[in-house]
């Protein structure tokens, strides 16, 4: 079995692409590597509603590098090198939520900048989703769906509890179902 620990380092070591201002590759260096030099990269998120447009939010893990303990949107992942946005999107949906979902609909990208942590963010999304989900221990503590107005009242009322880009997708108006 591997440790949480041994998780962790895996994870900061994956591969992924460094890219420009327009979204092209320059280099390849590990994510953790990409994260302390603020280096502009991929990230891919997805949103998981149920039918009656509630969004999945996930707990992250206490041995998360960033931001453990902290509610954070459904699944999110980086890809690695070579690995496209919708395959790293079905991937997390696998590795986070053990959700088997084939076509997770791209609805916006975002430039990188410092508001995404330098991230050009795909946001992915599932709607009526009526799989179970079951949260890898890995990755999250726990998870539940909230309504619109339970959010607001997480992000008003609660705002340290959530990951900034939780609060950042929130405030966008992104948190709704397309």
């Amino acid at each position: 079995m591997i440790s949480p620990q041994d998780s962790l380092e895996q994870d900061a070591n994956h591969l992924v692409e460094v890219i420009d201002k327009d979204n092209r590759p320059l280099a390849v260096l590990s994510k953790l590597s990409v994260h302390r030099q603020l280096l502009m990269h991929r990230s891919v998120q997805v949103l998981v509603f149920n039918p009656e447009k509630k969004i999945f939010l996930q707990k992250r893990n206490q041995n998360k590098l960033f931001f453990p303990g902290r509610w954070d949107i459904s699944a999110r992942t980086h890809p690695r090198a070579g690995e496209s946005a919708f395959d790293a999107a079905v991937r997390a949906l696998k590795e986070e939520l053990n959700l088997e979902i084939e076509h997770p609909q791209l609805v916006r990208e975002l430039p990188a900048g410092p508001e995404t942590g330098f991230e050009h963010v795909s946001l992915f999304e599932v709607t009526r989703n009526t799989l179970p989900v079951v949260p890898n221990e890995d990755s999250a503590s726990e998870g539940f769906y909230y309504s619109p107005e339970e959010l607001t009242c997480l992000v008003k009322e609660f705002r340290e509890l959530l990951t900034p880009n939780l609060v950042i997708l929130w405030e966008s108006g992104l948190l709704v179902p397309a």
